[in-house]
């Protein structure tokens, strides 16, 4: 039972740039390398050491960035859990599966069983695939990790602050009490078992962080160890658990020959204050398509194929790891359907730039910015007084930055540049047609009926 606390101690050949041909094929000696995806929940751009926190140490992660490749505009295509999640597992823009919120307990929906995930696509090429942690893409069998290509499952089947909290492990609860204390250490030691039995085969591991969402948990050995309070302590703790992952594989023998990525899903909920973390230099946080919402860390740690402390600045997005990892597996996608991600292989080799320099913006309610080059254009907003969800927004016209020259937003410059403006609402809403038809949204919940309780309320004043 995950009540207990677990004890946790401290593919192939090498893959070379070389390996990869001008058609994205490979070379007769390929071998394709393991991969571990490590996404945190709500972590900000300004909660780790290599991306300016200073009331947080994260050594771990900023040596992955030190032995890697740091990408400062990589972003969620969404800035909540469920359609982030979508977006990476399949290449595509959620809204093409008609994913714009998030998944509840009382949902009967999840991603789409038509849609191809990455996990499949790593399976059909031989991998051992699994996942550990946060699942929100629907908790109903279909929709469950076995149905979609993961060979193991431990973890939540959503966020850690909804009802009905459990752990489970392939398709059944184990445990219908989950001590969040320990969340990240279970998830970890769950994780380090998987590395260990599928050492000397390829794998990919999704190790998918419940944590720094709320409620924040900390296991004893990292309270009040921070210079930010309980938030600090959570995302001390995950370093941590980097360094376990990272150490693993080192033991193991098959560092040089595994793709680490770690990242975020969306930004930080910066409403809740003390309990949310930072987005750094960026403007506002989660639930919203300023920078800090869907601009997170990225970090991409690949032994002697990636050279050592680089940064990269362009446009990286989310969806780009499907077909990124189906160049290094040598495998091809499904042609029956549209993808919006593109290979980055050669960006985080250091030999250029993302194929594609735009990204459409989406949230709840649907498109809401684009970005082309350092230009973005955000469409009018009506305003928000701010509650403990959701952040205070002024009301604003349709609003043009440079984000080259100004990555926090602080500077519209639509007076200065009508012409910009006009030029890039205009290439906004050709992107968005080129997306063609795309789906009704996915009922996520149906409030309940509660008429009951309001006519008694009015009727005894209660």
């Amino acid at each position: 039972m995950y009540n207990t606390r677990i004890k946790i101690l401290s593919p192939l050949l090498l893959v070379l740039p070389g390996c990869v041909t001008r058609d994205g094929g490979h070379s007769a000696d390929w071998q394709a390398p393991n991969v571990v995806f490590i996404l945190c929940d709500d972590l900000g751009y300004g909660d780790i050491g290599c991306y300016g926190a200073t009331d947080i140490q994260t050594p771990n992660i900023d040596r992955m960035a030190a032995r890697g490749i740091r990408l400062t505009g990589f972003y969620s295509v969404s800035p909540v859990s469920s359609p982030s999640r979508a977006g990476l597992l399949t290449g595509r823009y959620p809204v093409r599966m008609g994913i714009s919120g998030v998944f509840f307990p009382e949902s009967w929906t999840g991603m789409p069983v038509e849609e191809y995930t990455m996990a499949e696509m790593f399976r059909e090429k031989g991998y051992t695939t699994g996942i550990t942690g946060k699942w929100h893409l629907g908790h109903h069998r279909q929709y469950l990790p076995l149905q979609r290509g993961f060979d193991e499952y431990f973890g939540v089947p959503y966020s850690n602050d909804m009802e009905g909290l459990v752990y489970m492990r392939g398709n059944e609860v184990v445990d219908y009490e989950v001590d969040q204390r320990y969340i990240t250490e279970n998830i970890s030691s769950e994780s380090l078992d998987f590395i260990e039995r599928n050492r000397n085969k390829p794998f990919f591991l999704f190790i998918s962080h419940v944590m720094p969402h709320v409620p924040l948990y900390v296991s004893e050995e990292f309270e009040n160890r921070s210079d930010r309070g309980l938030y600090g302590d959570v995302v001390e703790e995950i370093d941590w658990s980097v360094g376990e992952i990272i150490g693993k594989l080192e033991d193991c023998g098959i560092l040089d020959k595994t793709v680490v990525v770690f990242t975020s899903d969306n930004g930080p909920w910066i409403s809740l204050r003390e309990m949310g973390g930072s987005a750094g230099i960026l403007r506002d946080g989660k639930f919203r398509t300023f920078e800090g919402g869907m601009r997170v860390p990225a970090i991409v740690m690949w032994k002697k194929a990636i050279k050592s402390g680089t940064v990269h600045d362009g446009i990286v997005a989310m969806t780009d790891w499907l077909p990124t990892f189906a160049s290094l597996a040598g495998a091809r996608l499904p042609s029956d359907r549209e993808y919006d991600g593109v290979d980055i292989t050669n960006v985080l080799l250091g030999e250029g730039n993302r194929a594609k320099d735009d990204l459409l913006y989406f949230a709840n309610e649907g498109l809401q910015a684009y970005r082309k080059g350092g230009w973005k254009v955000k469409k009018a907003f009506s305003g928000h007084p701010g509650s403990l969800n959701m952040s205070k927004v002024e009301p604003h016209g349709d609003v043009l930055f440079n984000l080259t020259e100004d990555p926090g937003e602080a500077h519209d410059l639509s007076q200065e540049y009508p012409e910009k403006l006009e030029a890039m609402l205009q290439s906004m809403d050709s992107a968005y047609r080129a997306l063609g038809e795309l789906p009704p949204r996915i009922v996520m919940r149906i409030k309940a009926d509660k008429s009951h309780e309001e006519y008694l309320r009015a009727k005894y004043n209660w």
